[in-house]
């Protein structure tokens, strides 16, 4: 009897050893997944370095053995890049041109975000048509006394030639090969300062890049201000998308594309709204 009551004692702590440790039962816990590290190389638009920086801050807090970069290059070199393997993730602040698809590249739109037409804080004026500003930017209006009343010729403050949004602005307002620019900068934060400088300048930034710290003051065009509201509903005219480009047929490593999953997650979508742009996931 006692020999029967040890061996069924025996079983009954084998039974239970094999349920905590899994014991390959389908009953069984699973096992842990593998903690993410690892690091993701991001690179191009600086429009989009306000939205990555606040994603990325997000992502590595929650798996510390992830290291995120990012070189604000703009969009040009960013698309250049992802072509030649040397980020896992380019960014662009506009979309892919004929000749860079064919590059084995794909796109997916992040969010959407307001190229702001900004003016110094001494300026009058506080809204424009946007023929007013393609007349502006091509030189055919010269001088600040059509506009506002004072006297001044414009100072027309833009970006370089492979920025996203430049490429923007230049295709809405129908101005490209045409604009003449009294300089051409590389950044947007270098355009807002220098805007911020001139009493006689007027340009064009990232709307996500601006902030009331920003010393500039924001026009509407054709009555319509440039928000959040606005870009999302489509009545604000001068915006472009925020896009993730990476190599097609190319599988990201594991920590990169859990960040690409993160960045398109409901959560993501509130830290780019805090960004100052538009994100495409409600």
């Amino acid at each position: 009897m006692k020999g029967n009551l040890l061996k069924l004692f025996t079983l009954a702590m084998v039974a239970v050893c094999c349920f905590t440790a899994g014991c390959g039962s389908s009953g069984g816990t699973k096992p842990r997944a593998k903690e993410l590290s690892g690091t993701i190389a991001a690179n191009g638009s600086t429009s989009m370095e306000k939205v990555i920086g606040i994603l990325s801050e997000s992502f590595m807090s929650k798996h510390k053995a992830v290291k995120i970069t990012y070189d604000a290059t703009g969009s040009g070199t960013g698309i250049e890049a992802a072509a030649a393997g040397r980020c896992d993730i380019g960014l662009s602040s506009r979309d892919l041109k004929d000749k860079e698809k064919v590059m084995g590249l794909k796109s997916q739109t992040l969010a959407r975000d307001g190229i702001a037409i900004i003016v110094n804080n001494e300026a009058k004026i506080k809204d424009l048509t946007l023929q007013q500003v393609s007349d502006i930017f091509a030189g055919k209006i010269t001088d600040w006394k059509s506009i506002d009343g004072r006297s001044g010729v414009f100072a027309c403050i833009g970006r370089e030639a492979a920025s996203g949004t430049r490429d923007g602005f230049e295709s809405i307002t129908k101005t490209k090969g045409k604009c003449k620019l009294t300089q051409e900068l590389t950044s947007t934060g270098a355009v807002i300062e220098a805007v911020k400088n001139n009493p006689n300048a007027i340009g064009y930034a990232s709307f996500a890049a601006i902030n009331v710290r920003s010393g500039v003051k924001v026009l509407t065009v054709e009555g319509v201000s440039c928000t959040p509201e606005n870009i999302a509903n489509g009545s604000y005219k001068v915006q472009r998308p925020f896009n993730l480009i990476m190599a097609e047929g190319k599988e990201l490593s594991p920590q990169s594309k859990a960040f690409v999953e993160f960045m398109f997650s409901a959560e993501a979508a509130d830290l780019i709204k805090k960004a100052g742009a538009v994100p495409l996931v409600k």
